[in-house]
């Protein structure tokens, strides 16, 4: 599951990064403002990438799904990038899991295998 999380969220360190650059060029909203915003929340992506398999590391990547998806007031097309990587990230934690747990099932079985022989 790691593998695949921390894949969105680097993916998503670079759509805020881009995000960033577009609202800059908005006349309502400083640079400064802008670039904490984003420098939040590009800072927030890789540092999940490590906190993926901690408690409430998953609950954070889903919370800065939302804010991505919010994100879209500011920059319309974050909607529709917040709405795809959300979307990028339930597959990234379901498949993830199911991965996960193949594995376990796998390795399991290969210690059984070199105990029964």
């Amino acid at each position: 599951m790691r593998t695949l999380c921390a894949a969105t969220l680097i993916g998503e360190f670079f759509v805020i990064g881009f995000a960033g650059l577009v609202a800059m060029k908005l006349d309502d909203l400083s640079m400064a403002a802008v670039w904490t915003v984003c420098g939040v929340g590009m800072a927030l992506s890789v540092l999940l990438c490590g906190m993926i398999t901690r408690p409430g590391g998953i609950q954070l990547g889903w919370a800065l799904q939302i804010a991505l998806v919010l994100s879209g007031f500011v920059v319309p097309m974050m909607f529709v990038l917040g709405l795809a990587f959300g979307g990028l990230w339930w597959a990234s934690v379901h498949y993830g899991r199911r991965i996960d747990e193949v594995k376990a099932r796998w390795a399991a079985e290969q210690e059984a295998g070199e105990a029964a022989a």
